[in-house]
This record gives structure tokens, sequence and C-alpha cells, in this order.
């Protein structure tokens, strides 16, 4: 069998990826899918008001909101995300990501080669 790069995820099966990750009351739940130097993939559960302050990325980070909604601050922007809604935090600049309500998101992160 060749070397499983992906982990914590079944292969060569069709998921519901927010189905990966359950809410636990006044908690964020992450599971990592991949980690190495180029690339991060990483889903999250946040409970409502659940928050990651505000933080800077050596890579491009990119929200794809699975499910509720959250509050996204990428510099002096504030973005409200919701189901199937995505954006981009560019390396460097502070982001922040706060639950609105409980919601669920695919973090990617690609750095820089």
């Amino acid at each position: 069998m060749p070397n499983k790069i992906m982990k914590n995820i079944d292969l060569a099966t069709p998921l519901a990826l927010g189905a990966l990750v359950t809410y636990q009351t006044g908690q964020i739940v992450s599971r990592t899918l991949v980690q190495n130097r180029s690339v991060s993939l990483t889903l999250f559960a946040f409970d409502t008001g659940e928050e990651i302050s505000s933080h800077e990325s050596k890579g491009d980070a990119m929200v794809q909101v699975l499910d509720g909604t959250a509050k996204i601050t990428i510099g002096e922007g504030e973005f409200r995300l919701s189901a199937g809604e995505t954006v981009v935090m560019p390396a460097g600049v502070p982001h922040a990501l706060e639950a609105v309500e409980p919601f669920k998101m695919l973090l990617t992160v690609i750095f820089p080669g």
C-alpha cells in the first residue's frame, strides 16, 4: 500500500466533510487531515462564541464554511460567512475567527515553497 499522505479520513470513500467533526459545548474541535511543509488541511467545529484570536500565518489560508455562520476578521475588514461561502486570509495579514452560531469549516493553508 502506498504511503498515506492524508490521515484521519477514509480514502476512496465518498464523505460529508462536516460529519467528520462534531460540535462540543464550549469548545473548538479540530481534525487534521494533512500537515506538512507545503500544506495543512484541518476540519474545525466551533461552538457559539468560541474563537481563534488574531494571529498571522506564514501561508495563505482558505476558509470554507461547511455549516453555520462565522465572523472572520482579516486586517481591518470584517466578514460574516455562512455555509457554502469561502474567503482567503492572506499570509502575513492578521486574522481572527469567531462562531456567530455553531459553525464548521475546512481550513486549507498553502505555505510558500
